[in-house]
Order: structure tokens, then C-alpha cells, then sequence
């Protein structure tokens, strides 16, 4: 065992600290024990298949993080930098990724399912898999009938919430005009 910190990113005060094995369990306990974690620096930590749903890491640096199998339901990830980081496999089911940082992440099979997904240049060069891809291009061509093609359509209507959700079709009447 040893004592290990969690600081702040900037001021380097200390959020958390516990005396545990290692990293990702010091994190997973300050979660249990409801710890403020925004603004935490964990910037290339070892958080591989760490339980850390309903944490908050609001402004938390988690550059080239690896979060493979992490459990993030729930997580406030707003403003979070999450560039190079490796979430393959995580859970991100109900997720607050506004305004984080997703730039060249890694987010192959993550459940993204009702995240909140930023609309800025921090979500570009991000590392999806087929299923994000078609989630994605669903919602899109859901509020924008003007782009559907016959082949984005054939793809869109592969999203895995059909049947929740209606097949989109090539003929909508665009209500704004």
C-alpha cells in the first residue's frame, strides 16, 4: 500500500487521498465516498475497468487515460479533456460529454446510448465503430430529411435502436419551409 493523491490540474491542491495499491482504485474509493474530482489531473492514469458511474470529472484532465472497460454511466465528463484517451469498451450510457474534449479519442464499442455528444471541433478525429457511426448519421438525418440518400438512408437504418425508433424514409416533408 501507498499513499496516493489526487490533485487538482492547476493549482495541484489535493482532491482526494487514500492509502491504496494504486491509482485506479484511489479514484474508485474517492467515488464511493463522493469526492469532488472536478478539475481532477489524471492525465495517462490506469483507470482500465474502473467503476467510476455517477462520478463528476467536470474540467478533469484525462489526456491519454486509459479507461477500457470503465463503467461511466452517468458520468459528468462536461469540459473534461479526454484527447488520446483509450475508451474502448466503457460505459458511457447517460454520459455528460458536453464540451469535452474528444479529439482523437478512442470510443470503439462504448455505449454512447443517451450521452450527450459535443457539437464542436473537440469531437472531431474521434475513433468510432460502425454501430457510433450509424447512431450518429440517424440523428443527423433525422433533423436534416435534405440529406438523405438512398445510401446513407441503408446504413442510418442499421442504428440498433430500430425498432424502438421508426425507420427513416426517403420522403419527409420539411416543416421549416
Amino acid at each position: 500500500m501507498m499513499e496516493i493523491k489526487i490533485k487538482h490540474r492547476c493549482t495541484g491542491k489535493v482532491l482526494f487521498e487514500a492509502e491504496v495499491g494504486n491509482l485506479r482504485l484511489c479514484v474508485e474509493l474517492a467515488v464511493k465516498e463522493n469526492a469532488d474530482l472536478c478539475n481532477a489531473d489524471l492525465r495517462n492514469a490506469n483507470l482500465r475497468d474502473a467503476d467510476l458511474c455517477n462520478v463528476d470529472l467536470c474540467n478533469a484532465n484525462l489526456r491519454d487515460a486509459d479507461l477500457r472497460n470503465a463503467n461511466l454511466r452517468n458520468a459528468n465528463l462536461r469540459d473534461a479533456n479526454l484527447r488520446y484517451a483509450d475508451l474502448r469498451n466503457a460505459n458511457l450510457r447517460d454520459a455528460d460529454l458536453c464540451d469535452a474534449d474528444l479529439c482523437n479519442t478512442n470510443l470503439c464499442n462504448a455505449n454512447l446510448d443517451f450521452s450527450c455528444w459535443p457539437l464542436w471541433c473537440g469531437s472531431l478525429d474521434v475513433k468510432l465503430d460502425e454501430k457510433q457511426k450509424r447512431q450518429l448519421l440517424y440523428h443527423v438525418l433525422s433533423v436534416a430529411p435534405e440529406y438523405r440518400t438512398s445510401e446513407l438512408l441503408k446504413e442510418a437504418n442499421k442504428f440498433h435502436r430500430i425498432p424502438e425508433v421508426p425507420k427513416l424514409e426517403s420522403e419527409v416533408e420539411d416543416e421549416c419551409m
